[in-house]
Formats: C-alpha cells, structure tokens, sequence
C-alpha cells in the first residue's frame, strides 16, 4: 500500500510502504500499463525569475525552494489506506503561479486518501477553483445513496452539513473565500441526481468496489467540468456590465466566466483499499517508484500524456472533427494552433458554440479585460466545437511491495528530468531516511 506521499509544486511525490496485501499474493499490474505512451521531455520549457539579478547565495536559494514545502504524516491504520504521508513542494515557473495542488482523506463511507496537481493556463482561476471542488465531487461519486440521503437531510432540516473531507494543507495555500454559494448549489445538484437515479451496486468484492471509483473519477471529472460551463452561463445572463464594475466581481478570481475562460489540467491519484487508481486529463503524470529484487530503482508510468506527442489521443482528436479540417484541428502540435494539452478542465472558448463565444467576446469587454489576452478573441478555424475534452483517462493499479512511492507532477518537472532520474533521486532519498 502507500507508505508516504509526496508531491512537488506541480510536482508531488508519495512514498510507499510495504503493507500486507489483501490477498495471499498480491495482483499483478493491468495489462494496461504496458501501452502508457511516455515522451522523453523537450527541455523547450522558459522559466521567468520576474527579475535578472545576480547570482543568489547558497541561503537564498534555499529560501526559495522550502517556502512551499509542506509535509504531513497520516495517522497509521485502516483509515490511511496504507498512506504514511507525504511531501509536497511548489516552486512556480512564472508570477503569479498558475499551478495548484490539494491533498485530502475522505471521511464519510468506504473513504479514500486524494492527492492532486493542477496546472492552469490563461491564468489561475480555473486551476484555483478545480482544486478546491473537484475533490468534493469526488466524494460525492463515490459515496453511498444512504450517506448522500443523510446530507440532503440535513440540508433540508438546516443542519449542519457533515464534512466530506479532511484537507491537508500548507498554512500559504490558497483558500476559496467567494463563490462558496454557487459551488455548494452545484454540488448539491449533483448529489440530488445521484438520488434521483438510485443507481448503486451492492456488491463488496474489491474489484467491484475498485470499478466503482473509476466510474466516479470520471463523472465526478466530467460534472464539475460541465458545472463550471453552465455557472458561467448562468452568470452571463444575470448579470450587466453596470452591476459588475459596481460590484467588483469581474476581478473576482472566482467570477465564473474568469474560472471557465482560463483552463487547467489535472492528476489526480485515489488510494483505497490497497488500490491505487490515477485520472488523468491533460499532460502531468504519475510515475510510480519501484525497488527491484537487486535494490535498484525502475520508474513504472500510470499515466499518458494527453497532447500531440501521443499518437493515439493525436488520432482521437482527429477523428471526432471532420476531414476537411484535418489541417486545422492540430497545428504546431497545438489544439487549433494554441493549446498544448488535448484534455483539460475550463477552456470554454473551445468548447461552446462559436455563436456564444461570438456574443461574450461582444457584449463583455468588462470581463475580458480581466482575463489573459489569449483568450479574448474566436480560435482560428473554429468551425466544429467541442474540440477539447473533459473526459479523463483512468489507471488502476493494484499497490505491490515493491511500489516504493508515487511521484505527482505537472509538466514542469517532467520537461527538465527524465522520469527514471526523478525515481532515482527519490529512491536515494527514500533509502537514506529509512
């Protein structure tokens, strides 16, 4: 199972234990694995410092890198799922961070331990609110009927409301002061519908439950991606020009339209029940920490890369748009000639109706003069919408003895160091504080 968990700044690593398997011997890894696409990185990324100086002293330096660093211990028992903890870092590559990271258990029903990074484009709001909610709708996905029923009580008779989760955070991490009203509303929405439907499995084998926290990965991935398209509309039709730059919300970092505008990716990793599961939309990655009989270390991959280096998500793309726009889809290796990652949370501009767009771009310069300059005018040849997807890819992964630690990262990390070096170091240092 999970020993410890780490993670650094859009980078996160967790290390592993060896705990005693569910079973006699424990299941072999997915077959799966065996095709997980992993590009050696570009190096091509530009890191700003904000200003040129000189050189920084060894204090300094430091200064710099343990400022974000946040490490937290998990109480041991069945509760942690095996995860001891974990050791987490931001180190941002430009100013203001447009990355984000959460860490939580949850508490209520069969429970789970989540760790995540989100790196956000076009600015940091949509990053900054995936990262407060999207936990939440996970647990609501993954929460039996009887626990959901017990919430909708309570909200009804104006009781408190149970916490669904334990967060785990660093004092200096971003909280979500506003926008608490219209987040709640959703996710009561959703949790209603789950009742609604009344659709639960009852079995209790893992494997079953295991199938259960996929499902609920990817519906929880793909409501509150569309949560965040239909507040952004709500929000358009309630509101004036007049009443906003009164009101100040159109600076607001959590302004719906702000939040839907801007994008982010995202890795998410649940751990339950000795079963590690990672989903995945866009171009961060898990990469698993595996000690070999000799000692030595292998880097195994959970996840794949959603973007233009990947042929078969290039192909994906390309078959859900006609063939006259075969030249246009992807170009530059980006989607439209702009966006890197395929798959991504936000990103409305390439997702709505080119009319929509047409009329926010129109009727809403308050707005997109708070947003970055990308994102105020149509893409090029934007001819059949949606063109991005919020649709993540999930890998389960039954924890081993031999899986060490977990290493959670965006793309940052994994442009500069080759995965088997980040394992490596790792594992040195995992070796040396045990």
């Amino acid at each position: 199972m999970l020993g410890r968990t780490g993670k650094f700044r859009g980078r996160c690593r967790f290390e592993l234990q060896q705990c005693r398997p569910f079973s006699s011997h424990p299941p072999p890894p997915p077959p799966e694995l065996s095709r997980l696409h992993y590009p050696a990185g570009s190096g091509s990324r530009k890191y700003r410092t904000g200003q040129e100086a000189g050189p920084m002293s060894s204090a300094q330096i430091n200064s710099i890198l343990k400022a974000n660093e946040y490490s937290h211990n998990l109480p041991r028992g069945p509760a942690s799922h095996g995860v001891l903890g974990f050791h987490s870092n931001m180190l941002p590559s430009n100013l203001p961070g447009e990355d984000r990271r959460s860490s939580a258990t949850c508490l209520p029903g069969c429970g789970g331990v989540q760790f995540g990074v989100f790196d956000g484009h076009a600015g940091s709001a949509c990053a900054h609110t995936v990262s407060q909610r999207l936990f939440y709708y996970i647990a609501v996905a993954t929460l039996p009927l009887r626990t959901l029923a017990e919430l909708e009580r309570a909200v009804q008779e104006d009781r408190a409301v149970p916490p669904l989760l334990e967060w785990h955070k660093h004092p200096q991490d971003h909280s979500c002061p506003d926008g608490a009203a219209i987040s709640f509303h959703s996710l009561r929405n959703y949790w209603q519908e789950r009742l609604e439907d009344g659709d639960e499995d009852d079995g209790d084998e893992d494997d079953e439950d295991s199938s259960r926290v996929t499902s609920a990965l990817v519906n929880a991935f793909r409501r509150l991606d569309y949560d965040l398209s239909v507040e952004a509309q709500v929000y358009l039709s309630m509101s004036s020009p007049r009443r906003l730059s009164l009101r100040g919300e159109a600076l607001s970092v959590s302004s719906p339209l702000r939040v839907a505008l801007s994008g982010c990716t995202a890795c998410v990793v649940h751990v339950s029940k000795g079963v590690l599961q990672v989903a995945n939309l866009g171009d961060s990655r898990a990469v698993l920490g595996v000690q070999e009989p000799d000692g030595s270390w292998s880097a195994l991959s959970l996840t794949n890369d959603h973007n233009a280096q990947n042929p078969e998500e290039l192909q994906r793309i390309l078959g859900e748009h006609p063939l006259s726009e075969r030249r246009t889809v992807v170009r530059h290796d980006r989607l439209l000639g702009l966006l890197l990652p395929f798959r991504a949370f936000g990103d409305v501009r390439f997702k709505w109706s080119a009319e929509m767009l047409s009329r926010v771009y129109e009727t809403r310069p308050d707005i997109l003069s708070t947003v970055s300059e990308a994102v105020r005018t149509l893409p090029p040849y934007y001819l059949t919408p949606p063109y991005l997807s919020a649709q993540p890819e999930v890998t389960r992964h039954h924890i081993r003895p031999m899986d060490k630690f977990l290493v959670l990262a965006t793309d940052g990390l994994w442009e500069l160091m080759h995965r088997q070096t980040v394992v490596q170091l790792v594992g040195q240092q995992v070796t040396g504080m045990s």
